[in-house]
């Protein structure tokens, strides 16, 4: 290849780099900038929160006289045990979760069956159909059977997931054979294959599946407006909802709830990130 092919190869490959980070940084932005607005938005009185919209202004992203009045006033609502509730259902979910979805992945990877190939497709259905398109009915017969009000009824909706086991399979079925069967040759049965081979090696597989059901309740809605209808029961998103009240609303404290209700999950994927980008990247490959 002469030097002026390469140097035109080289240039166009630069400007491609140019431009994907160009794409990447104004895609960041776009998602970043309605975060910005309502986090500077409740740290300002909710009388000034639509005051610097049009037009717009430097005011409108920046305040110059910061109040954490709004953040202090959700002292006296009920978002405090809501968040707790809400951390309770979704802390809970994810450890019997994650129990009950990497069994059954390894049950549909681990073993031959007839009917295996209808099973599996059953569970990808499952997370093809809405939630909230069953969540009515589903609803009456939890009713039928007392579970409205309880911990228990808000919590088993989320434990079998079904995008959960399809990634724990997919997973599972990249794991060398070799191991498995120099585990059967040093005694192992299959559920100490399954304990001590599949799932150290599924780690990032295991928390990423386990963000997904974490995020499942945490942004749940329908689920816990229809089952956990008492103030000991109520999770984040049915109480930061209750906060719009019927002929006026408090923008500043709604902001301040819906920062909090933000940046616990936030916090969680940041910390976890690396591992999830690792379950992702690697589900598949042989």
């Amino acid at each position: 290849m002469s030097s002026a092919a390469r140097s035109a190869r080289f240039s166009r490959r630069t400007v491609m780099t140019v431009w994907s980070t160009l794409l990447a940084v104004t895609t960041g932005i776009a998602f970043l900038v309605p975060l910005w607005w309502t986090f500077v938005n409740s740290l300002r009185p909710g009388s000034e929160t639509f005051s610097y919209l049009n037009p717009l202004q430097w005011q409108t992203f920046f305040t110059i006289a910061p109040t954490l009045d709004n953040y202090l006033a959700l002292l006296d609502s009920d978002l405090g045990r809501a968040i707790v509730n809400s951390l309770i259902v979704s802390v809970v979910t994810v450890v019997v979760g994650l129990v009950v979805c990497a069994t059954a992945a390894y049950g549909l990877s681990a073993f031959r069956f007839r009917g295996q190939g209808v099973l599996f497709s059953v569970v990808i259905l499952s997370f093809l159909i809405p939630f909230d398109a069953i969540a009515i009915p589903l609803a009456a017969m939890f009713r039928d059977w007392q579970l409205q009000n309880t911990f228990l009824g808000l919590i088993l909706p989320g434990i079998g997931n079904g995008m959960a086991i399809f990634l724990l399979r997919t997973f599972f079925l990249a794991i060398p054979e070799e191991l498995v069967e120099a585990g059967r040759l040093d005694g192992l049965g299959w559920w100490g294959i399954f304990t001590r081979i599949y799932l150290p090696l599924s780690r990032p597989a295991l928390i990423g599946a386990g963000l997904m059901l974490f995020l499942f309740q945490w942004q749940a809605y329908v689920w816990p407006l229809l089952m956990g209808t008492d103030e000991n029961h109520i999770l984040g998103p049915i109480a930061l909802a209750n906060m719009q009240g019927q002929f006026q609303v408090d923008y500043g404290v709604l902001f301040a709830a819906s920062m909090i209700l933000v940046l616990i999950p936030l916090a969680i994927i940041l910390g976890f990130q690396r591992y999830f980008i690792q379950s992702v990247s690697t589900t598949g490959l042989k």
